[in-house]
């Protein structure tokens, strides 16, 4: 069953643009993995957040990819010396 998630994310100001393109490396590593479907990258219009999403053919396949983004230094599941808040995520199933 594909899995997904869709994440908001809530970078200092002065570091979207840092926040921003490690996100879109944690996204091409997520390109390369097995059961991957789709990421994206957006950022509000206003810059106050980033939403990140994705999709996997399984869950199972998105908690591998997940492990690659640790490896680049992203953390899923806490907030990162760049973010002021912590992050909103929101895992989701194919219905």
């Amino acid at each position: 069953m594909p899995f997904g998630f869709v994440a908001f994310h809530y970078p200092a100001p002065e570091h979207v643009e840092e926040f921003l393109g490690r996100c879109h490396q944690v996204a091409e590593a997520s390109r390369t993995q097995p059961g991957f479907l789709s990421v994206d990258v957006w950022a509000t219009a206003d810059g106050d957040a980033v939403v990140t999403t994705g999709a996997f053919e399984s869950e199972e396949a998105f908690r591998a990819a997940a492990g690659i983004a640790r490896e680049l230094g992203a953390t899923p599941d806490g907030l990162s010396d760049l973010e002021v808040r912590p992050r909103q995520v929101h895992f989701l199933v194919s219905r």
